[in-house]
């Protein structure tokens, strides 16, 4: 059972904030950067108002440290930020991830490479997918498309972050942080803030042993232990993959897009519907654990693949990884700092559409 407060229209930034407070998040530690500024601005006035503790730190470096302070204690804490300063972040995130410290980080991703713009990209897939950090990790990765999947996923992301230890990742951009849309948010009952916290640092009590969080193992096979059940915890992740299949069934060509882009060309597949030409979309919700299983079995069925992407081409391994046993994808870039609409998509898909 949930409640459910009024519909309100809102942009995703503060869509993501209002879910972190429906979450029970109760710290804040963020740095400004654009284009995800409403986000701390947001949490500066309503996470005092909900009973946290909101921190504007010196730098992203702080910021994420301060994150892997308070979950170690196991307080849900969240930071955000945009491209440049998630690559500040990496260092605490690894040793977050080496020592199963559980959080939610929010990337509204930049144009770049280095400073590049504030405008939307999807330059930081790789980073945000391959760990991002130093040393073999993973964390877990969500791509919201819509308002209300920014302001839902962020409600999951918090969930996923304590059953399984790990710090959580929402990628967005600037398209997605600064349009508004109409949400129906809700708030989960009965959330135990106390559960599950039995390995969080919170003082040895007499009645209970002394509790250690570490990401250092220097005793002989100890470090390849923890790695093990790091990959083992990575692995089953493969069962909580999710992803929008839209008009796949009987397409003949498939689109593969995430987050933005991934609503733009769903624009695009409508156009070519009404045009009676078989396009469907394939957009992962999560891309760490990246769907698949389920690509797989569109590829089996004999459908071609065409990946789109605000980058120069990085979703379109993990597509090519999923279907290379069976199929290929074409791919088609769009160049971070140019903005596209549907009708720019026309032509790449109709290429692949006559096999050109």
């Amino acid at each position: 059972m949930t409640k459910k407060p009024e519909r309100i229209f809102v942009k995703g930034n503060e869509a993501i904030a209002r879910g972190a407070l429906a979450a029970k998040c109760k710290c804040f530690f963020g740095y400004p950067i654009t284009p995800q500024n409403d986000i701390p601005e947001f949490m500066s006035t309503e996470m005092i108002k909900a009973g946290g503790d909101f921190v504007q730190a010196e730098s992203e470096v702080a910021a994420a440290n301060m994150l892997l302070g308070a979950a170690a204690s196991g307080v849900r804490s969240m930071t955000s930020s945009s491209s440049p300063g998630m690559s500040l972040k990496q260092e605490a995130i690894s040793y977050m991830a080496g020592s199963e410290v559980p959080a939610v980080i929010v990337n509204m991703n930049r144009g770049g490479p280095g400073l590049g713009d504030i405008g939307p990209a999807q330059g930081d897939y790789y980073q945000s997918t391959r760990g991002g950090g130093h040393g073999d990790y993973r964390h877990f990765t969500m791509a919201p498309g819509t308002v209300q999947e920014a302001y839902d996923l962020t409600i999951r992301a918090f969930d996923i972050a304590f059953e399984h230890r790990t710090p959580v990742l929402i990628l967005g951009d600037a398209i997605l942080g600064q349009m508004k849309e109409p949400i129906d948010p809700w708030v989960p009952e009965n959330i135990d803030e106390e559960a599950g916290r039995d390995w969080a640092i919170t003082g040895k009590t007499a009645d209970r042993e002394k509790r250690l969080i570490k990401s250092l193992f220097l005793m002989e096979g100890e470090l390849a232990g923890q790695n093990k059940h790091l990959q083992a915890k990575y692995d089953a992740w493969e069962d909580l993959s999710e992803c929008e299949q839209f008009e796949c069934e009987d397409a003949d060509l498939i689109i593969c897009a995430y987050g933005s882009i991934g609503r733009i060309a769903k624009s695009a597949v409508r156009k070519f519907r009404k045009e009676g030409k078989k396009v469907g979309l394939f957009r992962p919700i999560t891309l760490y654990p990246f769907p698949s299983k389920d690509l797989k079995a569109l590829a089996e069925q004999g459908k071609r693949f065409l990946t789109i992407e605000h980058n120069l081409g990085q979703m379109v391994d993990d597509v090519r990884l999923a279907i290379r046993t069976v199929a290929d994808s074409d791919f088609y870039p769009i160049y971070p700092g140019n903005l596209p609409t549907p009708d720019e998509l026309e032509e790449p898909i109709l290429k692949c559409l006559e096999g050109k």
